[in-house]
């Protein structure tokens, strides 16, 4: 355009029909560029989808334990923050650095192709250009490395101070809490403020290159046109215009390209954490196993071992046999292990030595779905979720009825208590029942269990937050809910477990008394004697 338009012929129409070229080309240009946003989002959020499913139903599969030992923040952190880094890696990334590479290519193609030794000079500053991108990258991973840190402290502390904020203002904390997260986020601002350093320092660095290229296009052009004549140097005009736009095609995917790989530092520092817990499979949950099991059977305990810590059993070499339709008690202190052995029976955790046996099957080899489909527990601490109280009874389960919760609440007594409440069956609670009392809670939960209608019933410390009016309610209920059926009571409140069949004395993780209670309360040497005379006095 410049040698022949403008230089040597100075032809309008020519000079026309290369302009109107060139602005067909930005044209397709900036449609192309439309397109390949559009698409690469796209890509960026079907990737993500499809990651994001598969790190939650991972996370689902996990052990109960992985989640006693592992930060709910830490976890909302990689399931949300770290997907959203390595969302930008494919909309923002991937797409257009492959673009970046092949514009580089092109531009060096013809580059080369118009004079190579022109080429070779001004490409001089390429070398410091990459030596500086290694030191930069060095630099950006280590920076991205305590920004995930800091901002995975920061989620944890923020969520576990948020769920217990009312401990926090019980205890006149806030100020120090307060303290506590100004230096977690002031450790967060310096990880971001060491990656903003190292790009004011390598942008700066990019241009003086950019610079210093044109400044040996342009020594180029004065040296050839020492002793040339003037037409021969017209004649370089369009080399030295060229190759001007070249240089700035050339170092402009580059600085785009340090931009995409602080997006890709990022999120290949955030993909770590997120693959770790992909690829962990240490804490992933045996679903397989027999299916088709009568839970209606003996449950027998063989000399089971299990513990938390290792060399620290909590239950040791537990030996017990409860029959079908049997109420059986399990009491003690604290410590003694009563709830732990539960858990081992929900397969909640499995046990390292000995044999849970459900009808003379090994507990290990039934599938845990099958297992906690028939096994029922009312915990102590009730979770409940944001939704309507049918929903938390149903718990999503499309083929339980509003009928069928009506009719339940009803023969277990607590019709009343449901319709006593705004809205009844429809009145909507918040997050983790709070606008429900203690009480309350745990009367939605018996709802619950009753609902599922288990072969085996589990309650655990089912009356040890409740006042005498509820516990009178949950009594009644309970005598509903065990009757026909295995039930395991675990409690403090001896008064709820005097009518059991069997009752279970607990201490250090073994079973020291065993008996009803007229046996064992005539054993006035005995730990039972020793609690109800505690208690009862």
């Amino acid at each position: 355009m410049v040698d022949h338009a403008i230089v040597k012929n100075q032809d309008p129409d020519y000079l026309l029909l290369f302009s109107l070229l060139i602005f067909c080309v930005l044209i397709v240009e900036g449609m192309l560029q439309v397109f390949s946003s559009y698409f690469s989002n796209l890509l960026a959020q079907n990737v993500i989808l499809d990651l994001r499913k598969r790190v939650f139903s991972h996370i689902f599969s996990f052990q109960p334990r992985y989640f006693e030992k592992t930060p709910v923040g830490s976890l909302v952190t990689r399931v949300v923050s770290d997907l959203e880094a390595i969302t930008d890696v494919f909309s923002a990334g991937i797409m257009e650095i492959a673009g970046d590479i092949m514009s580089l290519g092109l531009i060096l193609t013809l580059m080369f192709a118009t004079n190579w030794q022109l080429s070779v000079m001004t490409l001089i500053p390429i070398p410091l250009l990459l030596l500086a991108t290694k030191i930069f990258s060095r630099a950006m991973r280590s920076s991205f490395t305590k920004e995930r840190s800091a901002v995975n402290a920061l989620n944890a502390f923020v969520q576990e101070r948020l769920s217990g904020m009312r401990l926090v203002q019980l205890f006149n904390k806030e100020q120090k809490e307060y303290k506590a997260f100004v230096k977690l986020n002031s450790n967060h601002r310096k990880a971001h403020i060491q990656a903003i350093w190292a790009n004011s320092i390598f942008f700066p660095v990019v241009e003086f290159l950019s610079s210093l290229s044109i400044a040996f296009l342009l020594v180029w052009g004065a040296l050839h046109a020492q002793g040339k004549t003037k037409y021969e140097v017209q004649a370089m005009y369009g080399q030295i215009v060229a190759f001007t736009l070249w240089i700035n095609q050339l170092y402009r995917p580059i600085r785009q390209l340090a931009d995409k790989f602080n997006i890709l530092q990022r999120g290949a520092v955030r993909a770590e954490r997120l693959f770790e817990i992909i690829d962990d499979i240490s804490e992933v949950e045996k679903t397989e196993g027999q299916t088709r099991i009568d839970f209606n059977k003996q449950i027998s305990f063989n000399s089971v071992c299990f513990s938390y810590i290792p060399q620290q059993r909590v239950i040791k070499n537990l030996s017990l046999t409860i029959n079908p339709g049997q109420t059986v008690a399990f009491v003690g202190a604290t410590g003694s292990g009563k709830t732990t052995l539960i858990s081992l029976l929900a397969k909640m955790y499995d046990y390292e030595e000995g044999e849970i046996l459900i009808g003379g099957m090994p507990l290990k080899s039934i599938s845990s779905a099958a297992a906690r489909k028939e096994i029922g527990i009312v915990l102590q601490d009730v979770v409940l979720f944001s939704g309507t109280i049918l929903e938390n009874i149903t718990m999503g389960k499309q083929e339980i009825s509003k009928e069928q919760v009506i009719e339940a609440t009803i023969s277990v007594g607590l019709n009343d208590f449901i319709n006593s409440l705004p809205g009844g069956y429809d009145h909507v609670i918040s997050e983790r029942g709070e606008s429900l009392s203690v009480g309350q809670r745990q009367l939605i939960s018996f709802i619950r269990a009753y609902v599922y209608n288990p072969t085996i019933l589990i309650l655990d410390e089912a009356t040890s937050s409740v006042d005498s009016e509820l516990e009178y309610l949950i009594q009644q209920a309970t005598k509903k809910l065990t009757k026909e059926r295995t039930s395991i009571l675990v409690a403090h409140r001896l008064s709820t477990v005097q009518s059991a069949d069997l009752i279970c004395v607990m201490d250090n993780g073994k079973i020291i008394q065993k008996g009803t209670h007229l046996q064992l309360i005539q054993d006035v040497k005995g730990s039972y004697y020793k609690l109800c005379k505690t208690q009862f006095s």
